[in-house]
């Protein structure tokens, strides 16, 4: 599998599969392709990195991370829906943590995205809290302390 960082022309494609993970984790967010490829352009424009998950020439998912913070903070983590449940999940995150060469990230599962969590999961993350932030939505906080990658 290829990780390759995205730019500004890969916008338009990483807003339509932000809008498909907004659906498939049930999120409320209401926002249309157009303001999500907005705030995807403000995104990698200022602290966030974006990057695709690429196999055979075909993009599989994405991944949206703040390398300002410490440890890095994973905001978005997507894949495609027909490429799911075949590893490819799990190998694009373990070859992520290595490209962005950390070994602990941050990242958070609303609470009712039941597959979200058992992914995380299964990647070795446990659960530290559940929150309320200002916006009224909880969120499930999970957090990785170290990470052992076995090849």
């Amino acid at each position: 599998m290829l990780i390759k960082e995205c730019t500004n022309q890969d916008v338009p494609q990483l807003a339509l599969m932000n809008k498909h993970l907004i659906e498939d984790e049930k999120s409320s967010n209401p926002m249309s392709v157009a303001e999500l490829e907005s705030r995807m352009s403000d995104f990698i424009n200022d602290d966030y990195n974006a990057y695709f998950f690429i196999e055979d020439e075909t993009i599989l998912g994405y991944a949206l991370i703040r390398h300002t913070s410490t440890p890095p903070y994973l905001r978005q983590f997507y894949i495609e829906r027909d490429f799911r449940r075949k590893h490819h999940g799990k190998q694009a995150f373990y070859q992520l943590m290595e490209y962005i060469q950390a070994d602990t990230i941050d990242i958070d599962v609303l609470p009712w995205n039941e597959r979200g969590h058992s992914f995380w999961k299964s990647c070795g993350f446990d659960d530290t809290c559940i929150h309320r932030p200002k916006c009224g939505k909880l969120v499930h906080r999970i957090l990785k302390r170290e990470i052992f990658i076995f090849m």
